[in-house]
């Protein structure tokens, strides 16, 4: 039989054991990892296809579900091998959980429920103008997050191991209930240089907003036909946008730069902690995605940095 002209032979290994789960013959050249997944599906049924991880060595990476079996480093038997990802849910889903919580706990601390600070302290108001700001600008934050996850973003990557969403729930949960329990408390204290302070972070705050909405519709706009192949992002007439020509993902500068003006609005020590820790992340995230443009596009952009322009 001719080496790529005819069909293939797959054999799906159990990555730990190496015990042969399945042997699929007759497979056509022109199979992408995806109709792979469908077949194994079909002989194990509880193994749905965002359940399984399917790879060429057993602790390599994941194949893309458009990657096609010829052009694979594989002969005409193809040994490739799966791992259980576990239970999945949806992204839009987990979004929809993780943006939800936060909004309404800090409603909780906002409006002093009884269980909060006391009897003494129940449903009343701050006296400082800045706690019902803060509670806006928190709160259009997490409305802005849900609407772009229902509306904006397109996934590459459609689930997540249902595992993973409790530690997410505690982070952005827990966070929104310390940041809360500050802001909001009796005796909080208004920033030191009151109007000046509060209407620059205001500012500053709706700019980096309409920045990282405006980053996640052009990243939107990439895969508009549902495609899931990667390609640069470059910027467009949207002047918040031209980020782009200094950094690889001006998302997360934005939404670092959301969290700063949040913290010199409040002048709040959990909100900087909080800050911090969103930086660290997401500059884990940013250098990640882009040694993957690097890695993955020879004419990428040489003058972008990860998410600090010229530094980081």
């Amino acid at each position: 039989m001719s080496g790529r002209a005819g069909f293939f032979e797959v054999e799906i290994l159990d990555w730990k054991t190496k015990k042969q789960l399945c042997f699929l013959d007759k497979v056509e050249p022109n199979a992408t990892i995806r109709e792979i997944r469908l077949m194994f599906h079909k002989l194990y049924p509880r193994w749905y296809p965002a359940r399984q991880s399917i790879k060429l060595d057993p602790k390599g990476k994941s194949l893309r579900d458009e990657e096609i079996l010829q052009h694979l480093p594989v002969g005409t038997t193809a040994t490739l091998y799966f791992k259980d990802l576990g239970p999945q849910i949806g992204w839009t889903t987990v979004f929809l959980i993780e943006y939800t919580g936060p909004l309404f706990i800090y409603f909780l601390f906002y409006f002093r429920m009884p269980f909060v600070y006391g009897l003494d302290e129940r449903f009343t108001s701050s006296p400082h103008p800045v706690v019902n700001l803060a509670c806006i600008c928190h709160s259009f934050h997490y409305i802005k997050r849900l609407i772009e996850t229902v509306f904006v973003h397109r996934f590459s990557h459609g689930t997540m191991p249902l595992r993973n969403i409790v530690k997410n729930c505690l982070y952005y949960w827990g966070f929104a209930a310390w940041l809360a329990y500050y802001i909001n408390h009796p005796l909080y204290t208004p920033p030191s240089y009151g109007k000046k302070q509060i209407n620059f972070a205001v500012i500053m705050f709706l700019l980096c907003e309409a920045g990282n909405f405006s980053i996640h519709v052009a990243l939107s706009d990439l895969r508009r036909n549902g495609s899931k192949t990667r390609k640069i992002p470059y910027p467009t007439k949207n002047p918040f946008t031209w980020l782009f020509f200094f950094v690889s993902c001006p998302n997360y500068t934005y939404e670092v730069g959301t969290w700063i003006s949040f913290t010199i609005m409040t002048q709040c020590v959990p909100v900087g902690l909080f800050t911090l820790l969103c930086f660290i992340q997401m500059t884990i995230w940013a250098k990640d995605k882009h040694c993957t443009y690097l890695r993955e596009f020879k004419d990428y952009p040489s003058l972008r940095m990860p998410i600090i322009p010229f530094l980081l």
